[in-house]
């Protein structure tokens, strides 16, 4: 049986919980909602576990803050006896339009500290990725700001809707395989 580990990122605690910073977190909650599970306190993150077509997955929000994740993904890649290539990390991404979701098997960590963190604490940048759009609509020097703040009237018409696809593509790369599921989420 094939497992899998899904990873949202984000930051731990109320102050962050809608910021766009913390749109893993969003869509880790969105796919453990469809699937009927539900997030437990654990060694690193909060864990939840299904089954998905005859696939265990297990889904985690680090708790040690996104600038530090690596330690979480590291520690259940090892723990679960998870390949690289069945973890797939959820960030938040300026450099897409709002909602635009681009899957990919791996890549750099584009100036995303999580994702430099990861990279560290794991020894590779070949492993899957679902890049959820936030746009970069802020002027030079505020892009912190911007990242942890909250999402503005117009993104909140459409979040949940791209919050959903991003669950079902994930969902889609356990079932199908990242080509598959590229090819078909890469352009909704």
């Amino acid at each position: 049986m094939n497992k899998f580990l899904i990873v949202g990122l984000g930051n731990p605690g109320s102050e962050y919980a809608d910021t766009r910073h913390n749109i893993g977190f969003k869509i880790a909650e969105q796919l453990a909602f469809d699937l009927d599970t539900s997030f437990q306190p654990s060694r690193l993150a909060e864990v939840a576990h299904c089954k998905y077509k005859g696939k265990i997955i297990i889904i985690i929000k680090p708790n040690t803050f996104m600038n530090l994740s690596g330690k979480a993904v590291n520690y259940w890649l090892q723990t679960e006896k998870i390949e690289v290539n069945n973890c797939m990390v959820i960030l938040d991404e300026l450099a897409l339009p709002f909602g635009k979701i681009r899957i990919g098997p791996k890549g750099s960590d584009g100036g995303h500290n999580g994702l430099k963190d990861i990279q560290a604490q794991i020894g590779t940048t070949e492993y899957p990725r679902l890049r959820f759009g936030i746009n970069n609509a802020f002027n030079k020097g505020h892009q912190s700001n911007y990242v942890l703040g909250q999402w503005n009237d117009e993104e909140l018409k459409t979040l949940n809707e791209r919050i959903k696809i991003a669950a079902d593509a994930i969902k889609s790369f356990s079932f199908i395989g990242l080509q598959r599921c590229m090819n078909e989420y890469n352009n909704k």
